[in-house]
């Protein structure tokens, strides 16, 4: 911006300095025009004069009153020209004055009527006259080279100083495009790889910038929050385990109490401590389910304690899918609407896949409990296994109930979140059928329109590899 500043500064000087040139050189032109007019009317006026009239044998002085004007008028143009200038003043005044004594001159010689001395009279006179004009001429022409020549060292003053000015706001623009580089992109660079690593949970990486300006105050601003951020992660993961050590040992501590309460609960509702009446029958049962209900939610918060703690063994079954599905299906309908139809496709170019058969049952028979709870009177279940990329096996439980919301569907795997309008229990069922596909090494989705129903699906790779077992008997039991 300096050069940019200087370059103008430079430009309006020389613009300035041009139109003084410039006027200059147009004064000189008028006071060189004015001087050519002046010879000219003293040749027209005086010397083509006084021949014609002398050739004739006769002079009139008339003649050289009326043509004197044209002298007289180029001659007070030329002293208003050069007023502020002494020398030429002088010198128009000489030439007045030789102008004049060359008039007088002619007017005797005219009265006595001498043709011959009074022409030789007149062209001394006139010699001298001309010669003091050209002078000026001459004068005027050598200011007006010398005006030239500085016009054009301006031109190339103002072209050395553009050249000079261009080719510095390119070095500067280079030097700059580094700066930016060094000060502003490196270090940007920098806050997109630690953003990245903070979002990948690296919370304790931090941003390294000396300089204190506004990347530098940006970088303070924010390595203070990565560590608030950090601690606080701590405390939530400190207080996370906390809550789930807790809630493994209640589940556990419940778990017996509530054995030992379902065992009695069913002895004393088939009267194995005397009668009992119907209605006291009726209350034990109804005290049974409750057991029973509150028991699978302890077993349910020890099986997803086991998972999150990485302590759960896993069988290494070879799956057989149409059993899975015989077994998955008769528990459904045994404790649901028996006019739900339940059609099944199974491909038949499926890859051997291997897993804990009983949790793999779990996970279907969830899905299909909640497709149950969705699905119209006299709707369809659809069930699909299919090959996946790289070997892997897609499974899928397709209703066609009222579908869920798309804000709803993100959290649906996490602990604590009813879906389907609220019609599940405790909000786990999900949850822990995530952490067993998870712990097989697979995914799980969901699929949903509102209106059109949902279809759940989980995949399972050709082999897994966090699973204590012996591998290989496994392998030569399913292919016999």
């Amino acid at each position: 911006m300096l050069l940019l500043f200087g370059q103008q500064v430079f430009n309006l000087l020389i613009a300035h300095l041009n139109h003084e040139v410039c006027d200059r050189i147009t004064h000189t032109l008028l006071v060189e025009r004015e001087g050519e007019r002046l010879l000219n009317a003293v040749i027209d006026n005086e010397e083509k004069g006084f021949l014609e009239n002398s050739s004739q044998g006769r002079t009139n002085p008339i003649d050289y009153v009326e043509k004197k004007p044209n002298f007289h008028n180029s001659i007070n143009h030329l002293y208003n020209l050069v007023q502020d200038k002494p020398d030429q003043i002088k010198q128009l005044d000489k030439i007045r004055y030789i102008y004049n004594q060359l008039q007088i001159e002619l007017k005797q010689k005219a009265l006595s009527v001498s043709v011959s001395n009074s022409a030789l009279a007149k062209s001394t006179l006139f010699d001298s006259l001309d010669n003091e004009i050209e002078k000026l001429i001459q004068r005027e022409e050598m200011l007006l080279r010398v005006r030239k020549n500085h016009v054009r060292d301006l031109n190339d003053l103002n072209t050395a100083i553009n050249i000079f000015s261009t080719l510095t706001i390119l070095l500067g623009a280079v030097l700059n495009l580094q700066l930016l580089h060094r000060r502003v992109k490196l270090p940007l660079d920098k806050l997109t790889q630690v953003s990245k690593l903070w979002q990948a949970g690296q919370m304790e990486v931090q941003l390294y910038h000396s300089s204190k300006d506004e990347i530098g105050q940006l970088a303070g601003v924010l390595n203070a929050i990565a560590d608030k951020t950090r601690h606080r992660q701590q405390s939530i993961e400190v207080r996370n385990q906390q809550l789930e050590n807790m809630i493994s040992a209640l589940s556990h501590d419940l778990r017996i109490p509530l054995l030992a309460t379902r065992n009695t609960l069913d002895c004393m509702s088939r009267g194995a401590f005397g009668p009992v009446n119907d209605t006291w029958k009726e209350v034990f049962e109804e005290y049974y389910e409750a057991n029973e209900d509150l028991l699978k939610l302890v077993e349910l918060l020890l099986d997803i304690s086991r998972y999150e703690a990485h302590s759960t063994c896993l069988a290494c079954d070879c799956l057989n899918w149409e059993k899975i599905l015989i077994k998955v299906i008769g528990k459904v309908k045994a404790t649901s609407a028996p006019e739900l139809a339940f059609i099944c496709k199974i491909s038949r170019l499926l890859p051997t896949v291997y897993g804990d058969e009983l949790e793999i049952q779990r996970v279907l028979q969830n899905l299909l409990d909640n497709a149950v709870r969705v699905s119209k009177p006299k709707g369809e279940i659809l069930l699909e296994i299919t090959p996946y990329r790289e070997g892997q096996v897609q499974i899928s439980v397709r209703d066609y109930g009222s579908g869920i919301a798309p804000q709803a569907q993100e959290k649906l795997f996490h602990r604590f979140i009813q879906g389907r309008g609220h019609c599940g229990r405790s909000g786990l069922g999900l949850y822990l059928c995530r952490q067993i596909i998870e712990a097989h090494g697979g995914n799980i989705g969901v699929e949903s329109s509102l209106g059109e129903g949902s279809t759940f699906w989980f995949t399972l790779p050709s082999a897994i590899n966090n699973v204590d077992c012996n591998y290989e008997q496994n392998i030569t039991r399913c292919s016999k």
